[in-house]
């Protein structure tokens, strides 16, 4: 007999779109759960990726979502809990370009904007979804972290500084939830070959000289793989780690060590 990884429902991927969030969602959908895909501003990316998704015979609807925008996310939640008939897994993998600055170079505009959109948006997340989640009979978190809490990376901080809060509240979540079979968990990432790295890359934040300086601080000399944050998102998110809660998994190639 087949393990069944997963109640009925679906996980919904918060940032589902990006280059990360794309990998989560396949891994999840190859784990044999639905998956509801959401975008900000990629809609053939993520109609593209549910397409994919709906070719191994797994469901996958797609939801145009900012998460700063509470009335926005309390809808989003709504729809893809009644598309699905429930929500098993909130995966929270949404996060604002980070501009490599140091902490002293910062503007109080650019704090402002990425604490209104990824601090408080997570914020809205979790109120949209707990009482659903409690009124289901439980569920998981995974949030998408930053490996920068192991090590701090300068000129990092503002990507850093408001995943930290957000890791406060995952722990609070874990802590107070489990009573009611509610689990919340971590993936910290390291450097991934995806998404806002390749981004910067291309930008030419990134040359040959951070490069090397970078894998100086790595036990594996490479970066990471989007997929490699998928298997461990399905894991957490699964049966198998039913008995895991309030915990981090760093998927950072040794980062930190």
């Amino acid at each position: 007999m087949t393990e069944k990884l997963f109640p009925e429902g679906a996980a919904l991927v918060i940032g589902g779109s990006g280059g990360v969030g794309q990998a989560v969602c396949r891994e999840l959908a190859r784990a044999g759960t639905p998956v509801a895909i959401t975008y900000r501003s990629k809609s053939e990316v993520a109609q593209q990726l549910a397409g994919e998704i709906q070719s191994l015979g797994v469901r996958a609807t797609t939801h145009q979502l900012t998460i700063g925008d509470a009335a926005q996310v309390e809808s989003v939640v709504e729809a893809a809990a009644r598309a699905h008939g429930r929500l098993h897994t909130i995966v929270v993998g949404a996060g604002t370009l980070a501009t490599q600055v140091l902490l002293s170079e910062m503007t109080r505009e650019l704090w402002q904007q990425v604490v209104d959109q990824d601090l408080n948006g997570f914020f809205n997340v979790v109120r949209a979804t707990l009482p659903r989640l409690k009124a289901w009979g439980g569920g998981s978190y995974v949030h998408l972290g930053s490996a920068g809490h192991l090590r701090w990376p300068e000129r990092d901080g503002i990507s850093v500084a408001p995943k930290a809060a957000i890791e406060a509240l995952i722990t609070g979540i874990a802590r107070e939830e489990g009573r009611h079979g509610i689990r919340a968990n971590t993936v910290l990432l390291g450097v991934i070959e995806a998404g806002m790295f390749l981004e910067l890359t291309r930008q030419g934040v990134f040359d040959e000289a951070w490069v090397k300086e970078v894998h100086k601080t790595l036990a594996l000399k490479r970066w990471g793989k989007p997929e490699e944050i998928g298997h461990s998102v399905v894991f957490l998110a699964s049966s198998r780690a039913a008995y895991v809660t309030g915990q981090r998994i760093a998927v950072a190639g040794g980062y930190g060590l």
